[in-house]
């Protein structure tokens, strides 16, 4: 068959075929192809993806103590560069302006995930982040708190499609022995924003504080901002849509993308697929054991977590009365040994797809054995020593989750998929509110309520994923696993 007969062949397979078992037998393309495929896939989506989540996950309210109960996120730095002081913020009032982002972030997921599998991510993402990037440059000229929280609020409610229509993307793209690589590229970008994100942003107060009559924190804003709108422009002709849709793509290029997640029972979105109800979306999702599963788990994972809250509190704390700045240094070491654990966990799970609950489970059971060991060893090096491992165990299970959720979700209508993996996401995120109250000042230096707290839900966690685990291997041996 020469070139003109395999590209025939191509167009000829509609996309309603592309769904039929014998027209993907008959249709045919070589290893290599794929393999073309994908690395073209892996750099246009891949990078494009890292550099819009860094940026998104700079100006998520993370909250970590540092000094007397201050934050290291874009709008945390704002508030050590003075903030605080020029609205006159009290403590109670700079943690209202924190926990509501969160607000709208979580109820707005689902729908927007569901809004996402009807029109282009090529569009809907990039639109996005113009919106969350000029009503970030629009908080540098914030007068109170009112202002402050509105803008808080909204922005939350728009970054809220962001996260989930992104694993929407990448799970719709990559069979499910290529995702783990992927989401742990994913999230490796919030693991160097937690290790440079407050470097930077000092970097940025201390160089522009004053200039044109403008504070530093109002800079941090405005520049955060602009790079954000810049790079939400550029990403508009990069981010390729879904495999069926993407004019990215030729056709027999699309044909391929499709057919190769098809033979894995990955299912597709295509022009002929029927499209299902909002409601019945939600329904296929809500009634799936498998979400509410991925659910609990997600929750464990994010809400164990928010022990980044603890980094820079110990730190001061083993080193006395440092500098932000020295703080902020001596927190890289615990990202990057987490980025390298991250990178080392991704590779090999995408090796061993059917043991991603086991793995998840042995680096929660070791995250585990860290939490108790601190609860018990009050010594600040020995401390610091644990959260570095413990780091490692957290981060490393956040990525292999999402990918191990959305290989499960694999066989789900593309749109209920959307919503299962918006859930999951959303309902996770609810401990970013919770977790700053885990580790209060008046538990200082102990801090024994927190590291019981996650230890029990990291407990929760190992047998979560054990049961998982076993179900999905009991499911394959008997030939009933999509």
């Amino acid at each position: 068959m020469d070139a003109a007969d395999v590209e025939s062949q191509a167009k000829e397979i509609s996309s309603h075929e592309v769904e039929n078992v014998d027209a993907i037998e008959e249709f045919s393309f070589t290893g290599e192809e794929e393999k073309v495929l994908v690395r073209k896939i892996d750099l246009t989506l891949l990078p494009t993806i890292w550099v819009m989540y860094l940026l998104s996950y700079l100006d998520r309210t993370k909250q970590v103590l540092l000094r007397q109960g201050q934050a290291r996120t874009l709008i945390a730095n704002a508030k050590i560069s003075g903030m605080e002081v020029d609205l006159n913020l009290t403590s109670n009032q700079y943690s209202i302006a924190l926990v509501v982002f969160f607000v709208g972030y979580v109820v707005f997921e689902v729908p927007s995930n569901l809004a996402l599998g009807r029109s282009r991510p090529s569009i809907f993402l990039p639109s996005i982040m113009i919106l969350w990037g000029t009503l970030t440059c629009v908080m540098a000229v914030v007068k109170s708190f009112a202002h402050l929280v509105v803008l808080r609020t909204i922005i939350g409610c728009i970054e809220s499609g962001f996260a989930p229509g992104v694993l929407l993307l990448l799970s719709s793209w990559y069979k499910q022995n290529e995702q783990s690589k992927r989401f742990g590229v994913f999230i490796s970008a919030a693991v160097l924003s937690g290790a440079f994100g407050g470097l930077i942003a000092a970097g940025i107060v201390e160089s522009l504080d004053g200039s044109h009559g403008i504070e530093g924190w109002r800079w941090l804003f405005i520049i955060e901002g602009v790079i954000t709108i810049g790079f939400a422009i550029i990403s508009i002709f990069i981010l390729p849509d879904f495999p069926s849709t993407t004019r990215r793509l030729s056709d027999r290029e699309r044909q391929i993308a499709v057919v190769r997640l098809t033979k894995q029972h990955v299912t597709a979105a295509t022009e002929d697929t029927e499209h299902l109800s909002n409601l019945g979306a939600c329904k296929v999702a809500y009634q799936d054991y498998r979400t509410w599963a991925f659910v609990i788990g997600y929750m464990v994972i994010v809400g164990s977590s928010t022990l980044t809250y603890f980094y820079p509190t110990l730190v001061e704390g083993l080193f006395g009365n440092a500098s932000t700045k020295k703080i902020n240094l001596l927190t890289v070491p615990i990202y990057g040994v987490a980025f390298i654990a991250t990178g080392i966990t991704s590779y090999y799970s995408d090796k061993v797809p059917t043991w991603r609950g086991l793995i998840i489970a042995s680096w929660l059971a070791y995250s585990l054995i860290c939490s108790v060991l601190v609860c018990t060893i009050y010594n600040f090096e020995a401390r610091y020593v644990l959260l570095v491992l413990m780091a490692a165990g957290l981060w490393s299970t956040n990525g292999g989750t999402l990918a191990y959720a959305s290989s499960a979700f694999a066989g789900m209508h593309p749109q209920a998929r959307g919503v299962a993996l918006a859930m999951v996401n959303a309902l996770g995120n609810l401990a970013q509110i919770y977790g700053s109250y885990l580790f209060p000042e008046s538990d200082s230096p102990k801090y024994i309520m927190g590291f019981s707290v996650i230890s029990a839900m990291l407990a929760v966690g190992v047998v979560v994923f054990l049961f998982l685990h076993i179900w999905f291997r009991q499911r394959l041996r008997s030939n009933l696993v999509q």
